[in-house]
């Protein structure tokens, strides 16, 4: 059966640029539809409408798939199938390995049938960024950065090689080169397009990326996910995905975060409430006067930690902080124009300043900010949040508590056990509960400049009283890119992450993803021969038994502030509230108050680098 022309060709308008000055291009205009199904639609099922409309051919989408998203309310229920067709694709370095190798393979075999192998190329857009190959083997040092790419180059050589021809071999690819940063941070600052305009037709940006955390653009208002790496291959091969229409979680945001209170603090509150609500298969929308004051730093937290809480995605839709971002980002303001005016024209932007239409939800779910507190999630599962303030009391009871999530089955004679070792010719020991990795990492948290500027600020605090990190816990800092280097050197305080061990290590998925590295042999020891629950703590999204290191058995995701802490501490096992994080060769006691930045002076530090 062949394709027949669109049927929706009769609402296909042009759209004027501001002032009169020509046109940006054509597009398929929802509002001309005249349906009034379409204003309570969630922003994130107008994204399916629009793709389906402009793809319509009445063989790969069809009309009737178009019905199914307008009258999404009803059809949502019934759990009906809808082709989708992304406008790009996003892979990194370890799962798109496989995808270019299969291009070049079918290159290979055109060639043998004769014909030209140049004609295979994606039919959509493909970034691949190279991000997952770094490892910290080299830490606490000014030349980690330089020893590890060197490192991660002999190891991959002929990875490496092949990537860089596929990078001028195809076209419509992109390949994004190794020390550039992490996927999904690439991905906001430079890749995502938010509108796409081709060939002089407008659309909304969307992307399927072979990283479960390719989340992290809807916090840009691009509607992403991951998924396997056939189902990218068949996208960037033209073919439509086909997919359960989803129900759509409307989660209601509401004040704003108190002083001390960060973006991570925020998101495993959110993950905690999504997974006991339920969001398997489903789309979540935040919405909420809360909205308005949210920073894109804060929203792309929240959206990358979807694969946690179970949800296809989180979904922030673009509204006024979307475009300062994007402006911030060095993207053009004729580009940032495009995308104000086709949105606003496609009913797809949210403006504060105007009344908000009540749209339609799957189910609700309602946060106020102000009510998030300080917390960890550990030791096994990103979604058993702790409270800061229960930290030690929960401890204790996952050294009591059998063998699964939230315990270890530590015997009581055995868990105040010391374990004694030499470190440099240092006499030293391990307690249950003592950290040995500390590590700033993972796109969740190092794209974010709050929270990087007050771990910063904990380090410049903490040196300033004296206090140091044991020199055997291996501590690190991988940026989420370039960006993120430059503002932190900028600010002058830098070299208090270096003092405090937290020098660069890379730029790349790091700790979080496993590529830790060695830890010191003398440490290792110790912790086996007398069978340690080690502990490490990281800004990252994911702690499952063994995924950071084999040895250390108690993870806890943290903020960056929160990391330093916990490395000046040295111990999980330790009540901030009325136990001393550390105390001076003089003898002072220094308490975690007295090194914990307020809101209002990361804000000033923020402030001076705009």
């Amino acid at each position: 059966m062949a394709a027949t022309a669109n049927p929706f060709q009769s609402i296909l308008k042009t759209l004027q640029k501001p002032g009169g000055a020509g046109d940006f291009g054509s597009y398929f205009s929802l509002p001309a539809l005249n349906d009034p199904r379409i204003d309570k639609l969630p922003y994130s099922i107008r994204i399916l409408l629009e793709s389906a409309i402009r793809n319509c051919d009445e063989f790969q989408v069809k009309k009737h798939d178009v019905e199914k998203i307008i009258d999404w309310e009803n059809s949502a229920p019934k759990q009906v199938e809808i082709p989708f067709k992304p406008a790009r694709v996003l892979l990194q370095d370890f799962t798109g390995v496989p995808a270019v190798v299969d291009l070049a393979c079918m290159r290979d075999a055109m060639n043998k049938l004769g014909g030209d192998s140049n004609r295979i190329n994606p039919l959509v857009p493909v970034d691949l960024v190279i991000d997952h190959s770094v490892q910290v083997d080299v830490a606490r040092s000014e030349n980690a950065v330089q020893a590890n790419m060197e490192l991660e180059f002999q190891r991959n050589k002929e990875r490496f090689g092949f990537l860089k021809w596929g990078s001028t071999a195809f076209n419509n690819m992109l390949v994004v080169p190794p020390g550039s940063g992490i996927v999904h941070q690439v991905n906001l600052e430079y890749l995502g397009r938010v509108v796409f305009n081709t060939n002089g037709v407008l659309y909304p940006d969307s992307v399927v990326g072979t990283d479960s955390h390719t989340t992290m653009i809807d916090g840009l208002g691009v509607a992403g996910w991951g998924v396997g790496g056939i189902e990218a291959e068949a996208a960037m091969l033209g073919q439509p995905m086909s997919m359960v229409l989803p129900g759509v979680v409307g989660f209601k945001l509401l004040g704003k975060l108190r002083s001390g209170v960060t973006a991570t603090d925020l998101v495993l509150t959110v993950t905690q409430m999504l997974r006991k609500h339920g969001v398997v298969g489903k789309f979540v929308e935040f919405y909420g006067e809360g909205m308005s004051e949210l920073p894109l730093a804060d929203r792309a937290t929240i959206a990358n930690m979807s694969p946690e809480y179970g949800a296809t995605m989180g979904f922030f839709p673009v509204d006024h902080v979307t475009l300062q971002y994007l402006k911030l980002t060095g993207r053009s303001d004729e580009t940032v124009s495009m995308i104000e005016s086709y949105l606003r024209a496609n009913k797809m932007f949210v403006d504060y300043n105007e009344p908000q239409v009540e749209r339609v939800y799957s189910s609700y779910l309602e946060l106020k900010l102000e009510d998030v507190e300080p917390c960890v999630s550990g030791p096994k599962r990103p979604h058993d949040r702790v409270p800061l303030k229960e930290m030690k009391v929960d401890w204790h009871a996952c050294l009591n508590n059998k063998v699964g999530f939230k315990g270890f089955a530590i015997p009581t004679e055995s868990q105040n056990k010391v374990a004694e070792f030499t470190f440099n010719g240092t006499k030293a020991h391990l307690r249950h509960g003592d950290v040995v990795i500390a590590a700033i990492t993972s796109c969740t948290n190092t794209s974010n400049p709050y929270v990087m500027l007050g771990a910063a600020l904990v380090a410049k605090k903490a040196c300033d009283l004296g206090l140091e990190v044991k020199p055997w816990i291996k501590t690190s800092l991988a940026p989420g890119s370039g960006v993120v280097t430059k503002y932190i050197e900028r600010s002058g305080l830098q070299k208090y992450l270096n003092q405090l061990g937290f020098h660069i290590v890379g730029y790349g998925c790091t700790t979080c993803i496993g590529n830790s590295g060695d830890i010191n042999e003398a440490v290792a020891s110790a912790i086996t021969e007398n069978d340690i629950v080690a502990a490490a703590v990281l800004s990252g999204n994911r702690n499952f038994e063994g995924r950071v290191h084999p040895l250390t058995r108690a993870n806890y995701l943290a903020s960056p502030p929160l990391v330093v802490a916990y490395a000046l501490a040295g111990t999980v096992d330790i009540d901030f509230e009325t136990e001393p994080i550390g105390i001076t060769k003089d003898g002072e006691r220094i308490f975690f108050k007295d090194i914990w930045p307020s809101s209002e002076e990361i804000a000033s530090v923020s402030s001076l680098l705009c």
